[in-house]
């Protein structure tokens, strides 16, 4: 029992307490928000606020190895249901036009899906050289294992690359057929994974970090597991590994009792099972993916993570218990604390990145939409964006915020280019969502007026303006492969083109799927927006303040429609002003006392038109219609 005066005391101790929280310290909530916000910061690894990423599609990118090209056999469909004339895609070949077997399936968008091009690890590591020119220093690879489709969504197994990415896919298919895929002591390295990792160690000696992605949330029907459900059905040791409705009864001739999951509806597509609880994966497709995710990190298992991956990018990450990603996220950065973990979410992230321990998110959310909003679509005002870049940035704590993906398209979406040609003057607004990725919206199969063509010459300057927000707001810019050289292209499949490269000769694409009227388009290298990309991303690099978590509005003109920024601290700040209107403007732009002085243009969207000086509390700039400029103190 306490004394009379400890009695007295504690009351006094707790009051004292209670003042230097509010006044001399903090309130518990905002030691919580410290102490999650610290936790956060270990989670993001300090390369990624640097990073410049580039999206790379492996089967489109660049054939390195013809000896290994995908035959008829190796095709997601049974081959009784491809013409036998079926072949290899020329990379050159008009988009649109059609073999005789695409004609024998339907047209083009009933076979395109069927279409192989080749592409292959060879063909990256050959283009490495490419890709370090154009100054990005992070590689992120759509799914590079075992699938049989041309985007390996549906992979047949987590443990392998795929054989027809490497020099002899026949011999690795033999050495994985003799493992057991749940015991890990089992796997050999394949002439494929043996390729995987010479492509790493050739990115890391250019300072190249790379990210590849992990689908988690469902697999192929070849995956070994669902294959072996299939044939042995409810006695499978697999039984559990999927969301399973009914299995075949043996005693009636009927196979169609078999249901499952698939995600999103789709058969091909079956879901891992969660565990009881619903807050975790099932124990044995949980093991198996942790398994495989040591393997990709610390290659040969000598705790030293240097000759691994550095990250990962994990598809529909919100579609998975947040239990299971807490697990996993622990367990990644125990293999290599500097792991970077990026989800794909396209609603607000926040939240979820800090539950799930991941380092950031794909920002479609807090970046693409309003992007697409105000400088593509001209949906909302500069003030409207200012208002919801702001709020939805700052849900982020600092290190997160500096660390997202900003990216503007991607294998998910229309090409920037075609976004703009399609922008909202065409009538497709949708409230929000800026018809970024909305249905018939955005592809040509359910929407007919959707345009196809290559953009013009002031369509070319939006998507420079867009690239000039994008290399300079706060988080980390993400270029999807073929957007730097002007490639142009509606929602899934036609995103997704060979890469167009300079030292090949490409046919006119003058076809249209349904047979309508359109311009005949040379394809070719725009050498003028790739080297503005190249300026645009070394300017991103070199500049110390576009990678800080300042950001500060300085003036949205709603009636001029144009949006100035400042980035860094006062010392070296970088000043952006943007113009997206149709019209030039000369605008007067108010500084701050500690941003006062003389600026240089460092980076213009437009080779003649701007200018910039200083009357000592102002800048004094003249600019184009649709261009913007990026300022550097003096």
């Amino acid at each position: 029992m306490a004394s009379l005066s400890d009695r007295l005391l504690w009351p006094l101790l707790a009051i004292s307490l209670f003042v230097f929280a509010v006044v001399g310290g903090c309130t518990s909530e905002e030691a919580d928000t410290r102490d999650e916000a610290a936790v956060q910061a270990q989670r993001v690894p300090g390369w990624a606020a640097d990073a410049v990423f580039y999206q790379v599609f492996p089967t489109r990118f660049a054939n390195g190895d013809t000896t290994n090209d995908p035959t008829r056999a190796t095709l997601e469909q049974p081959v009784d249901d491809v013409p036998a004339s079926w072949s290899v895609t020329p990379w050159t070949q008009d988009w649109y036009e059609e073999a005789e077997w695409e004609r024998q399936m339907g047209g083009f968008y009933a076979s395109v899906y069927d279409r192989r091009y080749g592409g292959d690890l060879q063909g990256v590591i050959d283009r490495l050289d490419y890709i370090d020119s154009l100054g990005v220093n992070a590689l992120y690879f759509n799914p590079v294992f075992w699938a049989n489709t041309l985007h390996k969504y549906d992979g047949t197994s987590f443990h392998h690359i795929d054989p027809n990415f490497g020099p002899d896919p026949e011999g690795d298919r033999a050495i994985i057929a003799e493992e057991d895929p749940t015991d890990p002591s089992t796997w050999k390295t394949t002439a494929a994974d043996s390729l995987f990792f010479e492509l790493l160690d050739a990115a890391h000696e250019r300072d190249i970090r790379v990210v590849i992605d992990g689908v988690f949330n469902h697999t192929g029907r070849e995956f070994f597991a669902f294959q072996d459900i299939v044939e042995n059905q409810v006695d499978s040791p697999y039984a559990d590994w999927y969301k399973i409705s009914s299995f075949d009864d043996p005693a009636t001739p009927d196979t169609s009792e078999f249901e499952y999951d698939g995600w999103w509806g789709v058969p091909q597509l079956p879901e891992f099972a969660d565990a009881a609880d619903g807050e975790d994966l099932a124990a044995g497709p949980k093991q198996y993916v942790f398994d495989s995710t040591e393997r990709w990190m610390d290659p040969n298992g000598d705790g030293d993570p240097s000759d691994g991956i550095d990250g990962w990018r994990l598809d529909v990450a919100d579609e998975v218990p947040e239990g299971f990603w807490v697990d996993w996220n622990a367990h990644v950065r125990s293999i290599n604390p500097d792991a970077y973990t990026v989800a794909e979410t396209w609603q607000p992230a926040a939240g979820f990145i800090r539950a799930g321990g991941f380092s950031a998110a794909m920002n479609y959310f807090a970046f693409a939409l309003p992007v697409k909003g105000f400088l593509i679509d001209h949906a909302i005002t500069p003030t409207e964006f200012s208002n919801m870049i702001d709020a939805r940035r700052t849900a982020f704590d600092d290190s997160t915020r500096r660390a997202v993906q900003n990216l503007i398209d991607s294998h998910d979406t229309p090409r920037l280019a075609t976004m703009i040609v399609n922008r909202s003057d065409t009538g497709y607004v949708k409230p929000e969502r800026f018809d970024y990725d909305w249905g018939a919206v955005v592809s040509v199969r359910d929407n007919r007026s959707y345009k196809v063509r290559a953009p013009n010459a002031d369509e070319r300057g939006l998507q420079r303006l867009v690239t000039l927000f994008q290399m300079t707001y706060v988080g980390a810019p993400m270029v999807y492969y073929g957007t730097e050289v002007g490639m142009w292209g509606a929602d899934d499949p036609d995103d997704r083109k060979p890469m167009v490269w300079g030292d090949m000769d490409y046919e006119v694409e003058d076809n249209h799927p349904f047979g309508q009227e359109r311009p005949a388009d040379p394809v070719r290298v725009n050498r003028d927006l790739l080297g503005f990309y190249r300026d645009a991303i070394r300017f991103r690099r070199d500049t110390p303040a576009l990678r800080s978590s300042r950001f500060e509005t300085l003036q949205s003109d709603d009636e001029r429609s144009t949006f100035a920024y400042v980035r860094g601290d006062a010392d070296a700040p970088v000043v952006v002003v943007l113009n997206r209107s149709a019209e030039a403007h000369s605008l007067r732009l108010p500084l701050p006392d500690s941003l006062r002085g003389s600026y240089d243009i460092s980076l213009s969207t437009v080779d003649e038109g701007t200018r910039v000086q200083s009357d000592g509390a102002a800048l004094l700039l003249d600019l184009p219609a649709t261009s913007g400029v990026g300022l550097t103190k003096r």
